[in-house]
């Protein structure tokens, strides 16, 4: 979350300084960002180039120097974050504060909202993963029967028969993994492109990364083990060793 603070045109630079070294010294600050006049400007026209003539004809810039200060995402919408805007307001030199709390409230409701999706939907693939496995392992247990009647007049131990099948869930749970994240890289890549031209203002607010490392690990380990698990839940009850 950006809390915006608007100074004054005509503010010295050593009001400014001030300024800034009181926004950070706030606890919740984390960034601080001067914007220029010719900056918000330069960003207006970016966002808005439909917009060009009404500046073309006003002759000067309508933008004030800010300040941006990037908050916690913890306490965007606390009260002690109210109470430092509330005494910023009041601080000579700034003319306005852009804040609106109940936005942000709306926006960590929605983000709690997205998250519970998010587990409830990635429940169901994992239990769906499973499944799929286990009934894959199933059919080659059945189709190999005879080839594993052969193995056991030889010999061979429980063990040495099971270890193919389970090897085999854990590569199908590695490459589904690997697949899903090959996706979600193209679809970074490509979906802001394609609605980049529509979102205008709003490009600022959304951003699209990809998976951290140790993330990208244990989505591959989530499907060796949902592999495995399905591997052993299909040879425990059809292959009788």
């Amino acid at each position: 979350m950006v809390v915006v603070f608007s100074l004054d045109k005509d503010l010295p630079a050593k009001e400014i300084s001030q300024i800034e070294q009181q926004i950070k010294q706030s606890p919740f600050v984390t960034k601080v960002k001067y914007v220029s006049t010719e900056e918000a400007l330069s960003r207006f026209q970016k966002n808005f180039p439909e917009l060009q003539e009404i500046i073309n004809n006003l002759n000067t810039n309508p933008f004030p120097p800010s300040f941006e200060a990037t908050l916690e995402d913890k306490a965007a919408a606390t009260d002690e974050i109210l109470s430092f805007i509330n005494e910023m307001t009041r601080r000579k030199g700034i003319e306005d504060v852009q804040y609106n709390r109940a936005w942000v409230e709306k926006v960590q409701s929605l983000g709690r909202l997205a998250k519970a999706v998010g587990f409830f939907l990635g429940g169901i693939l994992i239990l769906a993963s499973f499944f799929i496995i286990s009934n894959v392992i199933k059919l080659n247990v059945f189709s190999r029967k005879n080839e594993i009647e052969i193995l056991r007049l030889v010999g061979a131990t429980n063990t040495f028969i099971r270890i193919p099948f389970l090897l085999e869930g854990i590569l199908l749970g590695l490459m589904g993994s690997l697949i899903s994240l090959l996706l979600l890289f193209f679809l970074i890549q490509l979906f802001p492109l394609y609605l980049g031209s529509s979102l205008g203002a709003l490009q600022e607010l959304l951003g699209f990364r990809y998976l951290s490392f140790s993330q990208s690990v244990g989505l591959l380990a989530g499907g060796a083990i949902i592999g495995s698990m399905g591997s052993l839940s299909s040879l425990s009850r059809f292959l009788k060793v």
